[in-house]
């Protein structure tokens, strides 16, 4: 076992993780900064409940954020609920967000709050809402929950800025849309909703067909959309719309906590395939 999860390390080395630490992250964003490319900085990690562990990611940030200062990568940051606390309170967990968020702005570095299992939807959703009003913060909103949309329109109405994904985690079905086919089809309804309702917001996919029609919309809508993609699958897709001149951003994690990250993409629900493809060819910036 010891020696697969070598293996699966090394596999993944350079396709969808940095690397174990902050310059490798670095490393990877200036690389695809210059190809137009901007990034997503996720420390890897989630579900904590020790407060060492809690403690060292607010730190990381912290430290990550000092970096990108330094280095001037165009870069934002993602956090995740549960590395920040949100499993053992969401007390402990907003102070950490509201810990990071003040230091992101002032130095300017957008911060991302990822929606994780359906039970933190709520919590997260109220810690975002009490940021939200002084800018610089955004949060993902799942398509493959039922309730999606509508948070999606009240998040949007109240000034938040959406990352739209597809979602990664495992939902029952009383909450969640199981197939890849109603997923995909409410994505697209929030979606086209964001193009009437939002000024800003990014389009979070590897599905052409999806990102396709994104980008007809956006012809007469004229918003502020991005498009991002996972780091280490599509990558030469996300550099040829950046070179078109696109708003691009590839979502890059780091860390030695890889292990739950790449589970998620081995299950992840309609792109077996496209990992499959992701895996055996170069995906190099």
């Amino acid at each position: 076992m010891k020696r697969l999860g070598g293996v699966i390390e090394k596999l993944l080395a350079g396709r969808w993780i940095a690397g174990p630490g902050i310059e490798d992250a670095i490393g990877t964003g200036k690389r695809f900064n210059s190809r137009h490319v901007s990034v997503i900085f996720n420390y890897l990690g989630e579900a904590f409940t020790e407060k060492g562990d809690i403690d060292d990611a607010v730190e990381t940030y912290a430290k990550l954020i000092d970096s990108i200062k330094a280095s001037g990568v165009r870069a934002a940051i993602s956090v995740k609920p549960t590395q920040l606390g949100m499993a053992v309170s969401y007390g402990t967990a907003l102070n950490n967000y509201r810990s990071v968020v003040k230091k992101a702005r002032r130095n300017n570095t957008f911060v991302w709050l990822d929606m994780e299992e359906y039970r933190y939807v709520v919590p997260t959703i109220k810690m975002y809402n009490a940021e939200v009003m002084d800018g610089g913060v955004g949060i993902c909103i799942q398509s493959d929950l039922r309730r999606s949309a509508v948070d999606a329109g009240r998040l949007a109405r109240n000034g938040g800025v959406i990352r739209l994904v597809k979602g990664a985690y495992t939902h029952s079905a009383k909450y969640a849309y199981t197939s890849r086919e109603k997923t995909t089809k409410n994505y697209l309804s929030i979606m086209r909703s964001l193009f009437e309702e939002a000024s800003e917001f990014m389009i979070a996919t590897h599905d052409k067909d999806v990102i396709d029609e994104a980008l007809i919309l956006n012809r007469s809508h004229r918003k502020r959309v991005s498009y991002a993609f996972l780091n280490g699958i599509r990558n030469g897709y996300a550099v040829r719309l950046a070179e078109s001149g696109h708003d691009i951003w590839v979502y890059v994690p780091f860390g030695d906590k890889w292990a739950s990250y790449a589970y998620r993409r081995l299950l992840e629900s309609g792109h077996a395939s496209l990992i499959a493809r992701s895996l055996l060819r170069s995906q190099r910036v």
